[in-house]
């Protein structure tokens, strides 16, 4: 490990403790790091870059730090739903356009994508994952909502879980793909991509999943939600 690598470590170690930063401590920069870099930068008055210079670290070691409005995500968050959260809104372009923030989930992945009118929900679930479970292989379809059933291991729905459902037809295909975030009596709440077109927090029936699954390189978390039964069921996530 270099120097360099090292001296990262600390700046991570300390957004952790700060609250900004949920993931790995491994010296290495990534999606997940550059947002809390950016999040605290904006938080303490500065330019929100992703750049680290003498004025951001003196503000990120100094006493004050403690004292700065603290994010939605705090530490020990699930690192992939950080990331899922702070996508909420995302929305696929009108038309023949794409927006260049799906499209780009495809070029990191290095994932052929023609285009966001293609449904995108295992596109966006692949993103988060990536981000959030870098150790846990996505080798098959990810872009197949059903596919997903194969990634890492089968687990009771809890918060954090992948879920997946059948659509249109159980005995068919088509699928969807997203996060638990709560439940209640006759549905999962999920936070998913290409739900009305966009990164949203859906109610979908109880009666369409097919199975939830985690990554094999993080414990399970364990904790199942309960949320009231406000707003319609989703019935197609297309």
């Amino acid at each position: 490990m270099t120097l360099k690598d090292q001296a990262f470590e600390a700046i991570q170690t300390r957004l952790k403790e700060l609250g900004w930063y949920a993931g790995k401590v491994d010296g290495l920069t990534g999606p997940l790091t550059e947002t809390a870099v950016t999040d605290f930068k904006r938080a303490s008055g500065l330019n929100p870059r992703v750049f680290i210079g003498p004025i951001t670290l003196t503000r990120l070691f100094d006493a004050g730090a403690e004292t700065r409005p603290k994010p939605k995500a705090v530490a020990g968050s699930l690192p992939w739903i950080v990331e899922a959260e702070r996508l909420k809104g995302t929305r696929e372009a009108a038309g023949a356009a794409n927006n260049p923030v799906i499209m780009k989930w495809a070029d990191d992945l290095d994932q052929w994508y023609s285009g966001d009118d293609v449904p995108w929900c295992g596109l966006y679930v692949a993103h988060c994952m990536a981000v959030g479970a870098p150790l846990d292989p996505q080798d098959f379809n990810r872009l197949g909502a059903r596919e997903w059933l194969k990634y890492g291991r089968a687990v009771d729905p809890q918060k954090g879980a992948i879920l997946v459902f059948w659509r249109g037809s159980k005995a068919g295909w088509q699928g969807h793909v997203g996060f638990y975030v709560g439940e209640d009596a006759g549905a999962y709440h999920v936070l998913g991509g290409n739900q009305s077109n966009a990164v949203t927090v859906a109610r979908i029936a109880r009666n369409r999943l097919l199975g939830a699954r985690w990554p094999k390189s993080f414990s399970a978390s364990g904790e199942r939600v309960s949320l009231d039964a406000a707003g319609a069921l989703s019935t197609n996530e297309a």
